[in-house]
């Protein structure tokens, strides 16, 4: 026993969930870390994996009463003989006829479901589901795989990948740390995750990537690894390429090219989702997002992946700038380019130029029965999720989103515009309703509100809103006397609507939780110095400190530099994928703020 305290005496000892990892406590040496900010996403990905599990199970339970139903067509429809009971003819023929038809079409459907089922060999649908594997692409200290080991015990086991030996080997004594448990479940291996799971096609019912900065060198292969509706589960933290100035960074890593605006972290989540896209599409695969959240730093979707080429050819309709069409002539439907341009060049509102970004995904990020079923399973299992409160807040957020219309805008932003009062959020939301439309609110940003009225309705509301709240005259060539220099077409009703309040802000449920700590957010990359331009993250009197030499024991802890983003290892990418000093300074990184 005393063997153990000595060889533990350096380390620290972490609990999250019911996973235990050892730290080591001397900073030089610690190469391996634990970052507590990472807490939610884990917590998220733990929660969405009990909810693939479950309706993986329902799936495949329907696949097999589809199945058990065809074979029992078919052997009614033979056992019956080919002329009935005595041989008839006559009308009888005709329904012997009619017989033969439907035995023939549910021989085809069994043989089609048999032909599903052989599709994928490793994968068949068999009369028991095997177990889910899972591949966690960058493993580091391995929490995460142990988390999914010993929190979901249906898993037959989790490959753990890093690149790094000081990652793997920490993630070994982890593993063997947390016991059998643990040790049974998880596989370690030393190797780079782009090669293995090129090499391992198919194999995985969910992988997950989850890197320091761009995860887009890793989705090539990961879209290869998935199983036939599987789960890939994908973070990326580089904010300042997905909403940032420099598009053309954004484009080369990702394919799309971003817009400045309030709504620049759903369009991130959307950049994403449509890279993600274009990658499977290559390989006639396609995916099905069930969620996608902003949070905290970053951003994170979950996409099941799905093999037909003839879902492939819908893929542009899924896209904005509108891409494609679809065409319907006899009966039949064909994929055609979109007619365009879908908007004139300037606005019609104020006369100022339309900027084009893009392609985004515009189809829906979320799905509403998945984002239901895991609030209901996190709130019954709530002792066993340590950010309970945060991953209740965005769930409840996201369930009240309207999924079907893409992006959203601020409604301070828009009263900006016009240099007036802002109305309450109540009141505006009210005017839309009562006009004919649905508005919600988002969970990426507290002052965003999604609707699907357009433009020329808000604008009539906010002309109405300004007769009654009188503005400064302001120059003639502004955007807000352009605006308002237009008499409304719509006379807007302010009166309360009764779903003004969404149940959730009715029933006072917290949805935007402040952070619980002081400059929660991204950390420096492993191994790099402290500057002074780490200031906005660490503090000005921490970096004040360390750079003088004068560092307290908290201070070391504060400025470890082995403390990034994400609690990955080796794999991480280049380091111009660390947010700009410029957006660090902008505002708190807990919430959507502007690159």
């Amino acid at each position: 026993m005393e063997d153990v305290e000595n060889k533990l005496k350096d380390y620290e000892i972490v609990r999250e969930g019911e996973a235990e990892i050892i730290i080591n406590k001397k900073i030089a040496a610690n190469e391996v870390f634990y970052n507590p900010v990472q807490v939610h996403n884990r917590d998220m990905s733990v929660a969405l994996l009990r909810t693939f599990i479950a309706k993986r199970e329902e799936e495949h339970k329907a696949m097999m009463d589809k199945r058990d139903k065809a074979h029992n067509k078919v052997s009614q429809s033979k056992s019956s003989g080919p002329n009935g009971e005595n041989g008839s003819t006559g009308q009888h023929d005709e329904m012997d006829v009619d017989a033969e038809k439907e035995t023939n079409k549910v021989a085809d459907e069994t043989e089609d479901l048999s032909t599903e089922a052989t599709k994928t060999p490793s994968r068949k649908v068999a009369r028991e589901l095997k177990a889910p594997v899972v591949l966690e692409a960058l493993a580091a200290s391995g929490l995460r795989s142990i988390r999914y080991a010993r929190e979901i015990d249906v898993l037959e086991k989790v490959v753990a990948l890093d690149i790094d030996k000081a990652c793997i080997e920490a993630c070994k004594r982890n593993i063997k740390f947390n016991g059998a448990s643990a040790m049974s479940k998880i596989e370690p291996h030393l190797t780079d995750a782009r090669v293995y799971m090129l090499t391992h096609p198919k194999e995985f019912d969910v992988v997950d990537i989850d890197p320091y900065g761009a995860p887009s060198i890793f989705l090539d292969s990961a879209v290869q690894a998935v199983a036939d509706g599987g789960l890939l589960m994908c973070t990326a933290t580089d904010m300042a390429v997905l909403c940032g100035p420099n598009g053309e960074v954004c484009h080369s890593k990702y394919g799309s090219y971003p817009t400045k605006g309030k709504y620049n972290h759903e369009m991130a989540l959307r950049i994403l989702l449509a890279s993600i896209e274009s990658h499977a599409n290559r390989y006639k695969r396609y995916i099905v997002p069930v969620l996608s959240v902003s949070m905290d730093f970053y951003i994170r979707v979950f996409v099941r992946v799905f093999t037909s080429a003839n879902e492939v050819k819908k893929t542009p309709q899924k896209l904005s700038y509108c891409l494609g069409r679809t065409v319907t002539k006899n009966n039949s439907v064909k994929n055609a380019p979109a007619i365009g341009p879908v908007v004139p060049q300037e606005c019609s509102a104020c006369g100022k130029k339309f900027t084009i970004g893009g392609p985004i995904w515009s189809a829906p990020i979320h799905d509403q029965e998945w984002v239901v079923s895991t609030l209901t399973e996190v709130k019954s299992m709530k002792d066993r999720y340590p950010a309970y409160d945060k991953i209740t807040s965005v769930l409840t957020t996201i369930s009240e989103e309207l999924h079907d219309i893409p992006l959203f805008f601020s409604l301070h932003n828009i009263c900006a515009n016009v240099k007036c009062t802002s109305p309450s959020a109540v009141l505006f939301r009210s005017a839309v309703l009562n006009a004919g439309y649905r508005i919600s609110s988002t969970h990426v940003n507290p002052l965003g509100l999604k609707t699907d009225a357009p433009w020329d309705v808000i604008w009539d509301i906010m002309r109405c809103w300004v007769k009654n709240h009188p503005v400064k005259e302001q120059p003639h060539d502004s955007v807000g006397t352009a605006i308002l220099s237009k008499s409304p077409k719509l006379e807007a009703n302010f009166s309360r609507a009764a779903a003004a309040l969404s149940r959730a802000q009715a029933k006072k449920v917290k949805r935007f939780l402040p952070n619980p700590e002081r400059h929660w957010g991204p950390k420096i990359r492993a191994g790099r110095k402290i500057t002074s331009k780490h200031a906005s993250l660490l503090g000005p009197d921490v970096v004040n400190r360390v750079i003088n030499g004068a560092a307290s024991t908290e201070d070391e802890k504060v400025a470890e530099p082995n403390n990034p983003t994400t609690e990955t290892g080796g794999d991480a990418t280049n380091e111009e994928d660390e947010p700009s000093t410029k957006r660090q300074k902008n505002g708190d990184v807990g919430l959507a703020t502007e690159p």
